[in-house]
């Protein structure tokens, strides 16, 4: 018999790529890690993992048995959630990951709607930039995910999570007021601030990656020449005249815009998609779907917004 918690662990160290880096994620010892993979290795009578530099790859044998541990640990993740359905009384808590902007549009107001539909059942939020919820989701850290697209990140088919549309919000462009095109109305072209200083949150932030496609479909590369994940200091910069900044919509709301001018681009790249994602099979969960419903009723407000 395969033990299902061995599989969480072959998942993990997929994931990461070395024993240690799983075994934080685990909450367990690297040596405890290593304990487990070998037991796995015992109980299929095969090699799994292989060396690779300062980590670790999967075998062909680990990756066979890797797609089928995502299939039974959904399948696991599918049969809590009818227990926890059979069991009379919903109560308990759940551990949401978001990011700031995400928190404020959608997750706040489900806070109130929840506690109107299912008094018993308690959000616990974490703050977590954009590319660091879904693994705290994968990893077990969270419950629930409140995300976007990025580089790099799970694919939208991938067996491991179920995903939940929420809302799609525009950048707009944030120039000084002093800026050429700062004056006008309707959407300015992105080509146009080709050769312009640019002020952007740093690599690795999905926001990043949304100012870099919108550009590249543009035929340039900006000029990135200041970098903040926080955008009340790229509005900041914008306004003493230090650059040009693509910022989603959400996160001009109560930030200062008196000196800076905020214009509409003509780029359908310039958009953030946001949707809240679960483990596999976890959708279900008496605890967990109130909270994506909830999620689902607030996203209309927050296109609005």
């Amino acid at each position: 018999m395969i033990d299902a918690r061995r599989l969480r662990t072959l998942r993990a160290v997929a994931d990461h790529r070395t024993v240690t880096a799983a075994a934080a994620a685990l909450y367990l010892t690297p040596s405890a890690v290593s304990q487990q993979l070998a037991a796995l290795e015992q109980e299929t009578g095969h090699h799994l993992l292989a060396r690779e530099g300062r980590g670790v790859r999967l075998t062909a044998a680990g990756e066979i048995l890797l797609g089928h541990a995502d299939a039974v640990l959904a399948q696991l993740e599918r049969a809590e959630a009818d227990l926890a359905a059979y069991s009379a009384g919903v109560c308990g808590e759940v551990t949401v990951a978001s990011f700031a902007t995400g928190i404020s549009l959608v997750l706040a107001p489900a806070i109130g709607t929840l506690a109107a539909r299912a008094p018993g059942v308690r959000l616990k939020v974490l703050d977590a930039e954009g590319d660091a919820s879904l693994p705290m989701v994968l990893d077990g850290r969270a419950d629930l995910a409140v995300a976007v697209e990025y580089r790099g990140a799970p694919r939208a088919d991938d067996a491991r999570l179920t995903r939940v549309p929420l809302y799609a919000e525009p950048f707009e462009a944030v120039l000084p007021l002093a800026h050429p095109l700062a004056a006008g109305e309707g959407p300015i072209a992105v080509a146009d601030l080709a050769g312009e200083p640019w002020i952007g949150p740093y690599p690795g932030n999905p926001c990043h990656d949304v100012v870099l496609l919108a550009c590249e479909h543009a035929g340039f590369q900006p000029r990135l020449v200041h970098s903040s994940d926080d955008f009340r200091a790229v509005v900041a910069l914008a306004s003493a005249g230090a650059g040009v900044a693509l910022v989603p919509r959400s996160a001009l709301l109560g930030v200062d815009l008196a000196r800076v001018a905020v214009r509409p681009v003509d780029s359908a790249l310039a958009t953030r998609r946001v949707f809240a994602a679960v483990r596999a099979g976890a959708d279900g969960h008496p605890l967990i779907r109130p909270v994506l419903d909830a999620l689902a009723d607030a996203a209309p407000e927050a296109d609005r917004r």
